[in-house]
C-alpha cells in the first residue's frame, strides 16, 4: 500500500467568538452559555474619530461569529462591525457571521416618498462587501429584510422569551394581545397563538409623515374593555408611540396595560413617558445595553443571551436554527 503523499489538514472545526464595544456584557453572557472564551481584541479610536481592531490570536481556518448590538452612537459601531469582519477576511477566517441583535437601519426597509434611501439594503451590502457569509439577528422590524442579504439569515424571535414571562403572571382568560399599529399584526396573531389563542386587537393610526417618530390619530379594533391588554412591539425608541397607544386602550375601557418590545432602544425622552404612563409593567430583552440610567421601576430586562448562544451552536454545528422555533423564520 502506497504512502499518501502530502499534508493532512487537522478536519476540526474551530468556533471563535469575537466582539466589538458596542455591548460587551451580552457577549460575555454568550461566551459564557456557549462555555468559550471571546478572543482577545485590541480596539481604540484614532484622534480623528477613525476606529483600529486587531485580533490579539491567529483566525485562520476559524468560524468566527462577531457580536455587536447597533446601539448609540450607532454608525460607530456598525463602523467598527465592519472593520472587524474586514479584519477576518484578510486573517484567512474561514466563515465569518455577523451576529447583531439589534440590526440597525431596519425601519428604512423601503421608500416611502420620492428620492429616500433604503437604508436597510445598504447595511446588508456593506456586511456583504466586507467579507460576511452570514448574518445572525433578532426579531428584524420586517422579515422581508432578510432577503436583502446575500447569503443565510437567521432571523431569532424573542417571543417565547417574552411570552413565557407573561404567562406565569397574568390570568390569560383575561388578556388581550394587542398589535400597535397594522404592520405588527403578523407577529401579534404568534402572540395569540403562543398564549392558547387569547383574543386579538389592533389599533390604527396615522403617521405624519412630515414629521419623525410622531401619530397623530389612534383608534382600537378588537375587545379590550375590562380586559388586560399586551402590547407587542419589535423596539420601544422614543416611547411616545407605545404610551399613546396605551392611552388609548384606557380610553376604551382596558383594566390593565402592560408592554413587551424585543429592543429598548430608549432614546430622549422614552425613560420618563414610560416611568409616568399608564403602563404597568415594560418588558423588554438585553439586545441593546439599558444602562443604569435608562431603568425604572417598571422596567424588566431578560437575557437573549441563551438564544442567541444556541442559535450560534446550530449553525456552528450545521443544525437546524428554524427548529428553535417550530419552523418560523
Amino acid at each position: 500500500m502506497s504512502e499518501v503523499s502530502g499534508i493532512m489538514a487537522n478536519g476540526q472545526k474551530k468556533l471563535m467568538l469575537f466582539t466589538g464595544r458596542a455591548h460587551p456584557d451580552l457577549a460575555k453572557e454568550v461566551a459564557a452559555n456557549l462555555d468559550v472564551e471571546l478572543t482577545p481584541t485590541s480596539a481604540y479610536d484614532f484622534a480623528n474619530g477613525e476606529t483600529f481592531v486587531r485580533f490579539l490570536e491567529s483566525v485562520r481556518g476559524s468560524d468566527a461569529f462577531v457580536i455587536q448590538s447597533h446601539t448609540a452612537p450607532i454608525n460607530q459601531w456598525i463602523m467598527e462591525q465592519l472593520i472587524m469582519v474586514d479584519a477576518l477576511k484578510r486573517a484567512s477566517a474561514k466563515r465569518i457571521t455577523v451576529v447583531a441583535p439589534f440590526f440597525g437601519y431596519a425601519r428604512q426597509d423601503k421608500k416611502h416618498r420620492g428620492r429616500e434611501p433604503i437604508s436597510a439594503r445598504l447595511m446588508a451590502d456593506l456586511f456583504k462587501t466586507a467579507g460576511a457569509h452570514r448574518l445572525i439577528t433578532v426579531d428584524l422590524h420586517t422579515a422581508q429584510i432578510q432577503g436583502f442579504f446575500d447569503g443565510p439569515v437567521d432571523h431569532l424571535f424573542a417571543l417565547d422569551l417574552l411570552a413565557s414571562h407573561f404567562e406565569k403572571r397574568l390570568d390569560l382568560s383575561q388578556v388581550t394581545v394587542v398589535a400597535p399599529d397594522a404592520g405588527r399584526v403578523r407577529v401579534t396573531e404568534r402572540w395569540s397563538d403562543r398564549l392558547g389563542g387569547v383574543p386579538m386587537a389592533i389599533i390604527h393610526k396615522k403617521r405624519d409623515p412630515d414629521v419623525a417618530n410622531e401619530v397623530k390619530v389612534f383608534d382600537v379594533v378588537g375587545e379590550v374593555e375590562g380586559r388586560t391588554c399586551v402590547v407587542v412591539d419589535d423596539m420601544i425608541d422614543t416611547g411616545g408611540t407605545i404610551v399613546k397607544a396605551a392611552d388609548a386602550l384606557f380610553d376604551h375601557g382596558a383594566s390593565r396595560v402592560v408592554v413587551a418590545a424585543t429592543h429598548g432602544v430608549l432614546s430622549g425622552p422614552a425613560v420618563d413617558r414610560l416611568k409616568n404612563s399608564r403602563i404597568s409593567e415594560v418588558v423588554l430583552t438585553n439586545t441593546l445595553p439599558i444602562p443604569e440610567e435608562k431603568q425604572f421601576d417598571k422596567l424588566t430586562v431578560l437575557s437573549i443571551a441563551p438564544l442567541v448562544a444556541r442559535a450560534i451552536n446550530e449553525v456552528f454545528s450545521d443544525g437546524s436554527v428554524t427548529s428553535l422555533f417550530g419552523g418560523h423564520s
